[in-house]
């Protein structure tokens, strides 16, 4: 006997367009929320999974996860790796569970990869060759990081494209796949159709392009007035190091690279220094986002501003289920 599917609401958008706050409004346990407590959140950012990285990830507080639950939030240390294999494993678990309750699972994030991963399957990549993986991780410690990634823009540069320069796991994993199979990752296709296990509602929030930026200005203004670089220095005083997955995130990297534009000690960098280059790499990585998912060819696009639309959309998905509030 088949198994009724379980229905998912994909509620993706790029940095700063508004995600969390609009997921508030609609589902927690506030009086005034629209739909009330029937939804839970999986949030699909693949930073908001690092204990101790709250300012800069916009991880929502305390109080606001208390209306509104989340799943896959404070589940690693920074040092610790998580890819999208992971977050299909954990969601897949996750929406199982809330579904089981008579909730309806929400995938809420801006980590396009991620979401997508979990929309079509994972891909099915050659498995791990440690002798070759270990060969380019001799190479990324005599060369530097920066000369591997370059060497990823020449045999995949689509890969690259989505890739920061620092993240070395995964420009090495990269390249571990094109010397293996002669093939660049991304040869190796997600899936043209949506799984199965699922009924997916793939809503997506976009605003204009210069409404955005500002967005993402203001945004990292109040992280550093609201104590980013007190958060950053205390993960540094933890032992976290420019090398470890977590630190490699918007709003934490940039330190680093303001150190070694400087040659200063990390925490005599100069924060507005910092500041800057967090709003422009957070711009470039919404414009990254935005490019990325609209390859979703059964996302529903919403301007961010119009709830009305988006909550008439929701209230069709509400009325084929009993969920309960």
């Amino acid at each position: 006997m088949n198994l009724p599917r379980i229905p998912v609401l994909v509620l993706f958008g790029p940095t700063a367009s508004g995600k969390t706050s609009l997921a508030g409004r609609l589902f927690s346990s506030d009086a005034s929320s629209v739909f009330g407590p029937v939804a839970r959140i999986i949030s699909a950012d693949s930073m908001q999974v690092y204990r101790g990285m709250n300012i800069g990830t916009a991880k929502p507080d305390a109080d606001f996860l208390q209306k509104l639950p989340h799943h896959l939030i404070d589940i690693a240390d920074p040092s610790q790796q998580f890819d999208a294999a992971q977050f299909v494993e954990l969601a897949d678990k996750a929406c199982s569970e809330i579904f089981s309750r008579k909730k309806l699972p929400v995938i809420c994030g801006g980590t396009a990869f991620y979401i997508k991963n979990f929309i079509f399957g994972l891909p099915v990549t050659p498995e791990s060759d440690e002798n070759v993986r270990n060969m380019l991780k001799e190479q990324a410690k005599t060369l530097g990081v920066q000369a591997m990634y370059q060497r990823l823009q020449a045999v995949d540069p689509e890969r690259a494209a989505i890739l920061h320069v620092n993240d070395e796991y995964r420009i090495l994993r990269a390249l571990e796949v094109y010397e293996t199979t002669g093939k660049p990752l991304t040869s190796f296709m997600l899936k043209e159709e949506m799984r199965d296990l699922y009924d997916f509602y793939i809503f997506a929030l976009e605003r204009p392009r210069q409404e955005l930026y500002e967005r993402i200005n203001l945004r990292v203004e109040q992280m550093m007035n609201d104590g980013l670089a007190e958060e950053f220095f205390s993960l540094i005083d933890q032992g976290y190091k420019q090398s470890d997955p977590g630190m490699q995130a918007i709003g934490y990297r940039e330190f680093f690279m303001v150190q070694q534009q400087s040659g200063c000690d990390i925490k005599n960098v100069d924060l507005q220094q910092v500041a800057e280059l967090i709003q422009s790499d957070s711009r470039k990585y919404a414009k990254k986002q935005m490019t990325f998912f609209k390859t979703v060819k059964q996302a529903r696009w919403f301007n961010a501003q119009n709830e009305e639309e988006i909550i008439e959309s929701i209230k069709e998905i509400i009325s084929k289920y009993d969920f309960v509030r």
